[in-house]
């Protein structure tokens, strides 16, 4: 009989137990292969760190004891400027109190002294815990030796937080302990770091904040500026006391944990206003060219950071397109009276750009300014409305690009109110001047029909038109947007540079190249984005040449020079003119946005407020007479090419009073008109002979008016808005042309006109749907109002 209590041979823990063999051998296997994957894994890190060390940049005592500020210079290599102040205080280890040197310990690396290889791996691993937990940043390993590696070889930008960088790093720090004794180390680190207002070093930082040299200082002075390298904009005691306050009180608590002060120390201490023994703010010495180029670092510095560095800590190369002799002529004719003002407190903003690279040259931002360091800078401020300017921008580009109008095409300037509202929209001189072509109505800059091209485009279409050239236009704006948005001179000067480029964009910028103390280098120049078709671009440079040779821009005009710009100018609102009566017929704001194929200028003149006073007789033309001068300096020994026709453009000579009547290139009462090709009238006559025709024929362009008929239309509007009187005689004169002329032509227009507007309508039936959406009541009445008298 079998024994019942026999186990089966074929059981599962037979199986795996197989003769008996202990289980602990299994557990022994386990942890055996644990080390060596352990040590894999540490002689893997030891060989990546070896292969990452080996290509560490240098490091000298010359870089340590140095400033961490960043050096500006030119695209041809030459020094301008440190952004550091121009004096910094180096106090020696001698004369550097215990009292800070155990508040910096205390608060950046309480085991500094017992470190021996200028890491610390207790603190190391207890930041990764730290940040692990909260799944970011929160906390940071560097001992100050690291930090000041860091601070003298290597950038700060979080986009360089690499395995690389951190191994190379570990490694110099290494390197500097083997070298250095720790009160060189701390000597180092103390006269380095930058806290705020240009300043670099705790001794210069003494002085500034408090007046005094670094013994001179209490306790609870000596833990605020101890603290302030962790943030100096932040821990800014005349700006933000109260963080200030909280950062020295946090060095004092870990003085006190780290038995350097006693609790009564403490207590007086925390208990000190952070205001004590503070000095008034003052500006650091400014130097001549500091002043000049002001604004222009403002912007280089936000530019830097935009791209991840710090400028003030990452002693950096940064190589910067301002052309100096340009900035500095720009500065003196709005300063030394070359360009007249109305008064000396009016105000200018002016940006000049490379088209053809986005390169900003030279700009201003403010004139008759105190020397102060990173002011106002009027150049960049967006929230001034553009006027007219932006009306090739907003209406007629998009119209250009998207339905193909010709500079012929025919619009109507006629009493017209904002659908949906009762707001009448006036032009700037409060008359109409009935039908014209599109060439005409941006010329002499007319109001109505701006708005209406912009109903035609639809305001969603145009505002993405308008993105593309680096002007913000919301798309749900109302229609009233089509003669004035809010845009900067710097943005102006980048949207006017792609027509000069041949509808290629690039975006304006201060910085072409960033380069680190570890040998990183970043170029930031690019070939640039087409934002619109090179027929559009040329037809809008040819209309465009027309307001500085007969339109609105004539104060402007060089003579001889191939350009093309665009005047604006803003009236006051009824609102207002209720508390200035006085500025009725003065202009607000005035702009002028001119180009050549090598630069593109846009200014803006104007009162910071309304209280200042009002731009008027000469004033109200700084504007065009800025550009003048400048664009006559800048263009001295240059190249005064215009621009070629492209293929994709046509020429036809067209009868006044009609859009598509073409008429021999010798016939009277007609002019040279553009047509993108494929959407121009049949030619009867021959193509060679159009385009020989001669360069002046280009300037007898207008509405529907003989070739005798411009003389009265020169005048520019800066003239008439400081007169009342001139604008309506001159407004008279206009009118009385525009009837003598439609009574020639009135045949031609009946037959003509119908035909016109169906081509049209049938060219926007697509874009009538955004139109329509644009006629909310309550919009077109808070941005009618403040635009109506806008030119």
């Amino acid at each position: 009989m079998a024994d019942n209590n026999q186990k089966p041979t074929n059981s599962r823990m037979a199986n795996l137990h197989p003769e008996g063999k202990p289980r602990k051998k299994i557990w022994l296997q386990i942890i055996k292969w644990f080390f060596i994957v352990a040590m894999l894994i540490i002689v893997s890190g030891v060989g990546l760190f070896a292969y990452y060390a080996k290509d560490a940049p240098s490091i000298s005592q010359a870089q340590l004891q140095s400033g961490g500020t960043s050096r500006l210079y030119t695209r041809d290599g030459k020094f301008l400027l440190s952004l550091g102040s121009e004096k910094r205080t180096y106090v020696n280890n001698d004369e550097i109190p215990k009292e800070l040197k155990n508040a910096i310990v205390s608060v950046e690396d309480r085991r500094f002294y017992k470190e021996g290889i200028g890491l610390d791996p207790i603190r190391i691993v207890g930041s990764v815990l730290v940040n692990a937990k909260s799944k970011g940043v929160a906390a940071g390993g560097s001992t100050i030796t690291q930090q000041l590696v860091k601070l003298s070889v290597f950038s700060t930008a979080a986009s360089q937080r690499t395995l690389r960088r951190k191994a190379q790093e570990a490694w110099l720090s290494m390197k500097v302990e083997r070298e250095f004794s720790k009160e060189q180390i701390l000597e180092f680190y103390i006269n380095k770091v930058y806290m705020n207002y240009g300043n670099y070093g705790m001794g210069t930082a003494a002085d500034f904040y408090y007046g005094k040299d670094l013994k001179d200082l209490d306790l609870a002075q000596t833990a605020l500026l101890a603290g302030m390298p962790n943030a100096p904009v932040t821990y800014d005691p005349y700006v933000y006391p109260e963080k200030a306050k909280y950062r020295r009180d946090i060095v004092l608590r870990a003085m006190l944990k780290n038995d350097k002060i006693t609790k009564s120390q403490y207590t007086q201490a925390v208990n000190e206003p952070i205001t004590q023994g503070l000095q008034p703010k003052k500006n650091n010495a400014t130097s001549e060219l500091r002043k000049v180029d002001d604004p222009y670092i403002k912007e280089v510095i936000s530019e830097v950071k935009s791209k991840g560095f710090n400028p003030y800590n990452d002693n950096l190369k940064i190589t910067v397109n301002i052309d100096q002799d340009a900035q500095q002529k720009l500065y003196d004719l709005v300063n030394n009276g070359s360009v007249p003002f109305t008064n000396d407190k009016m105000q200018v903003g002016a940006t000049i750009i490379d088209p053809r690279t986005g390169h900003v040259i030279a700009i201003i931002g403010g004139r008759k300014l105190p020397s102060v360091q990173l002011g106002l800078n009027r150049a960049v401020q967006a929230g001034r409305s553009t006027g007219s300017t932006v009306k090739p921008v907003l209406g007629y580009g998009p119209a250009i690009e998207y339905l193909n109008w010709p500079t012929s095409h025919i619009l109507d300037d006629s009493k017209y109110v904002y659908p949906g509202t009762n707001i009448q929209l006036y032009d700037w001189d409060n008359k109409y001047e009935g039908k014209m072509t599109m060439r005409h109505a941006l010329e002499q800059s007319r109001n109505v029909p701006a708005v209406k091209t912009l109903s035609k485009v639809g305001v969603a279409r145009a505002s993405l038109f308008a993105r593309k050239l680096g002007v913000n236009v919301p798309s749900d704006s109302g229609l009233s947007v089509a003669i004035g948005a809010n845009a900067s001179s710097l943005q102006m000067a980048g949207a006017f540079g792609a027509f000069a480029n041949n509808g290629v964009y690039h975006k304006p910028q201060f910085v072409s190249k960033i380069e680190t103390p570890d040998g990183l280098t970043r170029n930031y120049d690019s070939s640039g984005t087409r934002v619109m078709k090179e027929s559009t671009a040329y037809i809008m440079t040819d209309m465009l040449k027309g307001v500085l040779t007969k339109g609105s821009g004539t104060q402007a005009r060089i003579k001889n020079l191939y350009e093309a710009g665009k005047t604006g100018t803003v009236k006051y609102s009824d609102e207002e003119l209720v508390k200035y009566p006085q500025y009725k017929n003065s202009p607000k704001d005035s702009w002028f946005v001119g180009y050549t194929k090598l630069y593109s200028m846009g200014i803006w003149t104007g009162y910071d407020n309304l209280k200042d006073g009002t731009p008027s007789g000469v004033g109200s033309s700084s504007a065009q007479l800025l550009y003048k001068q400048m664009m006559s300096y800048l263009m001295t020994d240059k190249a005064n090419k215009d621009w070629t026709k492209p293929s994709t453009v046509v020429r036809r000579r067209i009868a006044n009073g009609t859009q598509d009547k073409v008429v021999s290139p010798t016939a009277s009462n007609s002019s040279w008109q553009l047509f993108v090709k494929g959407h121009a009238p049949k030619n009867p006559y021959s193509e060679v002979t159009v385009d020989k025709r001669k360069d002046e024929d280009d300037d007898v362009d207008t509405r529907f008016d003989t070739e005798d008929d411009t003389s009265s239309k020169g005048q520019s509007h800066s003239q008439s808005s400081s007169s009342s009187s001139h604008a309506e005689q001159q407004s008279s004169s206009q009118k009385q042309s525009s009837t003598s002329n439609n009574n020639n032509s009135n045949n031609q227009n009946q037959n003509n006109n119908q035909q016109t507007e169906n081509k049209s309508n049938n060219q926007n039936n697509n874009s009538q749907q955004n139109t329509n959406n644009q006629n909310n009541q309550n919009q077109q009445q808070n941005q009618g109002n403040n635009s109506n008298n806008n030119h």
